[in-house]
């Protein structure tokens, strides 16, 4: 049996406690992962990350084997270096290794260009996705759709009938006609 995530527990306890005190709503999921891959797009869209990162790999592999090289040529020569050139090449050595790393983060890094190539190649699947979840939900009569790919819960669809922004912001005190206007008014640059 599959464990639930405290995410996914307080979404549903919230569904739930929602739907007890209103009329039942229906909620539906998808897994975008799943959708993603059957998608014709995806293959190629795969194709030129893999690409990507294949070119960047061999530049990292081939500046790495450049240091590489130049540590081994210093370790054998290391003892007809006077004690400054000695310093200068250890720096030179340890400088290159310091940009390997440098490329290797900007390439493959957690924001590196891997990364944001990806997701601006996804994107466009990614929006196709939505809008048809979106329009099935409001064909079908879904109040919220969510997706369940990677153990994340993500809204994808919430209908706006069941939002409390109105609610909360008069609960605040806030006076939401008020706020409509002066949001108007700067909207057209008055």
């Amino acid at each position: 049996m599959r464990r639930l995530t405290p995410s996914l527990l307080l979404t549903a306890c919230l569904l739930f406690t929602a739907s007890t005190a209103q009329a039942q709503q229906t909620i539906g999921h998808i897994d975008s992962q799943k959708i993603l891959k059957q998608m014709p797009e995806y293959e190629t869209v795969q194709q030129k990350v893999d690409q990507l990162a294949k070119e960047w790999r061999n530049k990292l592999e081939k500046r790495q084997k450049e240091v590489d090289e130049m540590f081994k040529e210093y370790q054998a020569r290391e003892m007809l270096y006077t004690d400054e050139e000695r310093k200068k090449k250890r720096e030179s050595i340890m400088q290159a290794e310091k940009e390997v790393e440098q490329m290797r983060s900007k390439y493959f890094g957690p924001e590196g260009q891997l990364f944001t190539r990806q997701k601006e190649l996804m994107r466009p699947l990614q929006e196709r996705i939505l809008t048809a979840v979106e329009s099935i939900a409001e064909r079908e009569g879904y109040d919220y759709v969510f997706d369940k790919a990677g153990g994340e819960v993500l809204f994808m669809y919430a209908d706006s009938e069941h939002s409390l922004n109105d609610d909360v912001l008069g609960e605040l005190g806030i006076d939401t006609e008020q706020q409509q206007t002066r949001s108007n008014n700067q909207n057209r640059g008055g």
